[in-house]
């Protein structure tokens, strides 16, 4: 009698091997570790070679069991998929979304929408950060994934598209702009953010002075101060609000582009988490 490669075998086989332990793993899919101690020894027994090895500290995959976890996670979301599509239900779950401000606004409500019709069942929890803030939270697990700003020039496969950096700011600061013995006013992110460090890089080197007027992570309050004619702020070209202008780079430096890539918290990310990122690759690139 043939064997077979069983989707619950799998799917808690992966869940194991996030985890990292029986005892995390029973707790995430909601089985006792006996069970999936059996499940084990019933998958090995399968592919007639050990996968786990136990350690101090938990589980660690064998060089059997790397190998069938790229086959594996290949083999779950091709079926979870093909469910979904024949159920029309879509697959289920939460899952905590980081990204800086001014992709929300630019992408956000596409993404969010086209996800929910295909998932409707699937939660995304939103949290805005500018990239360091996301970084940290990644690292510490608090995000599932994130969309992330990576500086110009890096040559990364991951990177979905490429945005420009510009300078807004509203015609009553036509004056400052023209008089080159007044340090323009800037509202900037925070100091570790690419469009901050952007900014201040190229005024220094056209000899420029610049003072920071507002400092903020919050992308509402750097638009209102642009807004309201007290300051120069940078940011994404596609989040520019239509009632600012763009200021050409005849007046003030030019500024870099950035690199939008997707990051997960973990090597082996969720399956949910796979098919969102998937989702945001095909919708960037097609915006």
């Amino acid at each position: 009698m043939s064997l077979s490669l069983e989707i619950d075998l799998l799917r808690s086989f992966v869940a194991i091997a996030q985890a990292g332990s029986l005892s995390r793993a029973a707790q995430r899919i909601a089985r006792t570790q006996s069970a999936l101690s059996q499940q084990m020894k019933r998958l090995e027994a399968i592919v007639d070679q050990p996968l786990l090895q136990r350690t101090g500290r938990g589980v660690v995959l064998t060089s059997p069991g790397e190998r069938l976890l790229g086959h594996a996670q290949r083999i779950l979301r091709a079926h979870d998929e093909a469910m979904a599509e024949m159920s029309g239900r879509g697959l289920s779950g939460t899952i905590r979304f980081g990204c800086p401000d001014d992709y929300a606004a630019a992408f956000l409500p596409h993404l969010l929408r086209e996800f929910a019709v295909a998932h409707p069942h699937a939660l995304v929890e939103v949290i805005c950060e500018p990239t360091p803030r996301l970084m940290e939270q990644l690292s510490r697990h608090t995000l599932d994934l994130a969309l992330i700003s990576l500086p110009d020039g890096v040559d990364d496969e991951r990177v979905i598209r490429r945005e420009s950096l510009v300078w807004i700011g509203n015609p009553g600061l036509e004056a400052v702009l023209s008089n080159p013995d007044v340090a323009l006013p800037l509202a900037l992110s925070d100091p570790d953010t690419l469009d901050h460090m952007a900014a201040c890089e190229a005024l220094t080197r056209a000899g420029r002075a610049y003072r920071i007027a507002y400092a903020s992570s919050n992308l509402a309050g750097l638009t209102a101060l642009a807004r309201s004619g007290q300051a120069f702020a940078v940011m994404t070209q596609t989040a520019v609000p239509a009632d600012l202008r763009i200021v050409t780079g005849d007046t003030l430096p030019p500024l870099p582009s950035v690199g939008i890539t997707v990051k997960f918290d973990r090597a082996r990310p969720t399956h949910l988490s796979v098919a969102f990122a998937d989702h945001i690759r095909r919708t960037l690139a097609v915006l």
